[in-house]
C-alpha cells in the first residue's frame, strides 16, 4: 500500500498540472494565439538549458553508447512502422493521415514530461539515458515525416531539398544545440559564470510546469468531436507495447546500468508526444485525429505509466529480460 501511494505521489502533480491547464484552458476561453509565447519560452528558452545542465557535468563516456541508442531507436522505429500500419489500415492507404497515426504510436512526450518525471522517479543517474533517448528519438522521427511525406507528394519539394531541410532543422533545433554545448562543457570542464549559472538553473525549474499545463490547456482548446476507430490501437501500441519493445531490445543488444533501462522503459511508456499536434498542423494533415490520440493517451497513461513505474520502484520488473 506504501508503494502505491509513493507512485501516486510522484505521478499525481504531472497529471495535476495536466488537468489544471486543461480545466482552465476549458472555462477560462482566452484566445489561442496567446499559446504562441508560452510555446516559444518552452522551446527557445526554458527547455534548452534544462538539456544542457543534464549533459555538462556527465563523462562523456555515458553518451556514446550506441548499443543503447540502437536498441532504443529501433524499438521506436518499430513502433512507428506498426502505428503506421494501422493508419493505412484504417484510412484506406492514406499515407499522410497514416505517417500521423505512426507518430502517435511511436512518439512520446518525452521533452515536456520525460525529464521531470524520469529524474524524479530514477533519480540523477537517468539523466544521461533520458538525453540519448530523446536526442536520437527526434532525429529518427522528424527525419522520417519529411520524407514520407515528400513521398506521398505533401511536401512540394524534391528529395534533395527535403533532405537538406532535414539535416538543417536537426542541426539548427534548440535542444539538439543544447545537447552539444552540454556535450562541449562535458568535454572541457566549463564552469558556468555563477550568475548565468543561476539563470540556467531558474529557467530549467521553469521548463516542466509550464510544459504541463501548456499540454492541458492546448488539448482542452481542440475537443474531441469523434473517437477515431484507430485511436484505441495506437494508445496501446504507444503506452504498452513501445516500452516492452524496449526491454526486450535494451535486453538483447545492449549492456547498460539497470537504472538506464529503466529510463528507457518509462520514456517509452509516456503519454503522445503534444508534437504531434503541431506537425498535424504544420501539414495540415490529421489535426482531429492527433487531438483525438493526445487526449486519450493522455488519460490513458495515467493507468498504464503509473503501472509501469509500480512494477520499476517495488523490483518487479527485472531490467534485463534475458539474464
Amino acid at each position: 500500500m506504501a508503494d502505491l501511494a509513493g507512485i501516486f505521489n510522484l505521478v499525481a502533480p504531472f497529471f495535476g498540472l495536466i488537468l489544471l491547464g486543461f480545466v482552465i484552458g476549458r472555462y477560462k476561453r482566452l484566445p489561442e494565439a496567446g499559446l504562441a509565447w508560452l510555446q516559444f519560452f518552452l522551446i527557445y528558452v526554458a527547455l534548452p538549458p534544462l538539456f544542457y545542465r543534464l549533459i555538462a557535468d556527465k563523462p562523456l563516456s555515458e553518451l556514446s553508447n550506441w548499443r543503447f541508442v540502437i536498441a532504443t531507436t529501433l524499438s521506436t522505429f518499430c513502433a512507428f512502422a506498426l502505428s503506421f500500419a494501422i493508419g493505412m489500415k484504417f484510412t484506406r492507404r492514406d499515407i499522410p493521415q497514416s505517417v500521423m497515426q505512426g507518430v502517435a504510436g511511436s512518439y512520446s512526450n518525452i521533452g515536456y514530461m520525460g525529464p521531470p518525471l524520469i529524474l524524479a522517479a530514477l533519480g540523477p543517474a537517468s539523466s544521461a539515458p533520458l538525453v540519448l533517448v530523446f536526442v536520437f528519438d527526434s532525429i529518427l522521427l522528424f527525419s522520417l515525416v519529411p520524407f514520407l511525406m515528400a513521398i506521398a507528394g505533401v511536401e512540394k519539394k524534391s528529395l534533395l531539398a527535403t533532405t537538406g531541410e532535414i539535416v538543417w532543422k536537426v542541426l539548427t533545433h534548440p535542444f539538439n544545440l543544447a545537447t552539444a554545448a552540454g556535450v562541449i562543457a562535458a568535454f572541457t570542464h566549463l564552469e558556468l559564470p555563477t550568475a548565468i549559472d543561476k539563470m540556467t538553473l531558474w529557467l530549467s525549474q521553469a521548463a516542466a510546469p509550464c510544459a504541463l499545463f501548456l499540454l492541458g490547456v492546448t488539448v482542452a482548446l481542440r475537443p474531441m468531436k469523434a473517437m477515431p476507430g484507430e485511436v484505441p490501437l495506437l494508445v496501446l501500441v504507444k503506452l504498452v507495447l513501445h516500452p516492452l519493445l524496449v526491454w526486450v531490445l535494451l535486453s538483447v543488444i545492449a549492456d547498460v546500468p539497470d537504472q538506464w533501462i529503466f529510463a528507457a522503459i518509462i520514456m517509452a511508456a509516456l503519454p503522445p508526444a503534444l508534437n504531434i499536434f503541431v506537425i498535424s498542423t504544420q501539414y495540415k494533415v490529421g489535426v482531429e485525429r492527433a487531438s483525438a490520440c493526445i487526449l486519450v493517451g493522455t488519460i490513458v497513461s495515467m493507468g498504464t505509466l503509473t503501472g509501469f513505474l509500480w512494477l520499476v520502484k517495488t523490483g518487479r520488473m527485472a531490467a534485463d529480460l534475458f539474464p
